[in-house]
């Protein structure tokens, strides 16, 4: 991408976007993009067994989770599927396992740390499978804005409300500030509880769920949001502007969802004669104006699950999770595209392959703890206060 092309976007660099990931460590980065030991390649015809022969050695003792998105080589070996959030609770329901191989991305196997026991260890088969969107927000940018929130006389009505999407730090600060987490399916009632507890709110860190909840569930009007962008003096707003907003959105987003478009939406219509438009959450605010269904990804499935036969879909999220759903419905009859015309998975998600999944499980097998995500104590209480006020929503 140009120089041109970067400033036509309006991307702003950051030492946490996206790197060319290799075998170097990144000091800066909250995820760290190391992955030590000896892959085996990719090519080998034994992946599949070996896998299996190891998983079977481990037994009782390892308790593997395959998030959504996670490609179906790997989705093959998951004893439970789903969501980031319920996926950390299932792995707190299995103390026994002495092992919890998270098959997802960062921030996630942090969350299953916070909600598991000192005896468990979370392990990541691959620690560059990071989340871009997490790593928009970071500890230190997320304290410099509540010192402009401080300055400018509105701290003490703001709440925060941090999405499950986030690391474990600015959980923590969510926690320490009285905030709560929410998900892509409980936002509105997170809000609501916000609501009642401050004035305003400091979402984190994707403007688009923010957003799509405050307008689309709750009434409220573009104008009572503002976005704060992290790389500008100030977040970009002006006092005044932070003493009007209702929601003050965090610029941040998801590198799939956000790039579906209005131009996708009427793209599919026109294709598909009688499509229903499903999105996720996620996605821009016009992009959820023009969609027939608005859900999180247990509400995807669900929703198709209930649909007629011969019924036809465009459905916007990651592809990995389209595909499989698109192949799991076709002999109902069930016609399931993607939204975009073009690929679109999420690259992160994608790190964990065969391969790294292999190479975790045999090394755990023989006695070798590797990639051991682990939120230090402090970090740990704050963060569970606040996944703790999302278990208490009503």
């Amino acid at each position: 991408m140009t120089t041109a092309q970067t400033q036509e976007l309006d991307v702003q660099p950051t030492p946490l976007a996206l790197l060319l990931l290799g075998r170097e460590a990144d000091p800066r980065s909250e995820r760290g993009v190391e992955c030590p030991g000896d892959l085996p390649s990719p090519s080998d015809p034994d992946l599949v067994e070996r896998a299996r022969a190891a998983k079977e050695k481990l037994g009782s003792k390892v308790f593997v989770l395959g998030h959504h998105y996670q490609r179906d080589e790997v989705i093959q070996f998951a004893d439970v599927t789903g969501d980031s959030f319920k996926l950390a609770r299932d792995a707190a329901a299995r103390p026994e396992a002495e092992y919890i191989v998270f098959c997802g991305v960062h921030f996630m196997a942090e969350s299953a740390d916070i909600l598991t026991t000192s005896d468990q260890k979370v392990v990541l088969p691959d620690l560059a499978a990071g989340c871009s969107m997490a790593d928009m927000a970071t500890a230190e940018q997320v304290a410099e804005c509540w010192d402009v929130l401080t300055d400018a006389g509105v701290a003490d009505r703001v709440v925060p409300v941090s999405y499950m999407n986030s690391s474990a730090d600015i959980k923590a600060f969510t926690g320490r500030h009285g905030g709560t987490i929410c998900t892509s399916s409980n936002a509105e009632r997170a809000l609501e509880w916000a609501f009642q507890q401050g004035e305003k709110v400091l979402f984190l860190p994707d403007q688009h769920l923010g957003r799509n909840t405050a307008v689309r569930d709750m009434g409220m009007s573009l104008d009572d949001c503002v976005v704060y962008n992290p790389h500008k003096p100030n977040g970009g707003l002006t006092v005044e502007q932070l003493r009007d907003a209702k929601m003050i959105l965090w610029r941040g987003h998801c590198s799939v969802h956000g790039r579906f478009s209005l131009e996708s939406v009427e793209d599919v219509r026109a294709r598909v004669p009688g499509v229903n438009v499903l999105v996720h959450p996620e996605c821009r605010h016009e992009v959820v104006a023009a969609a027939d269904y608005v859900g999180s990804t247990e509400y995807i499935i669900k929703a198709l699950e209930a649909a007629p036969a011969g019924s036809k879909w465009a459905i916007g999220t990651e592809l990995n999770l389209v595909r499989r759903l698109a192949n799991r419905f076709a002999p109902e009859g069930k016609e399931i595209v993607f939204l975009d015309r073009s690929v679109c998975f999420c690259s992160t998600m994608n790190r964990i392959d065969l391969p790294h999944l292999v190479w975790t499980l045999e090394s755990l097998a023989e006695g070798t703890l590797v990639n051991r995500i682990e939120v230090d104590q402090e970090t740990e209480h704050y963060a569970k206060l606040a996944l703790e006020q999302m278990l208490a929503l009503p």
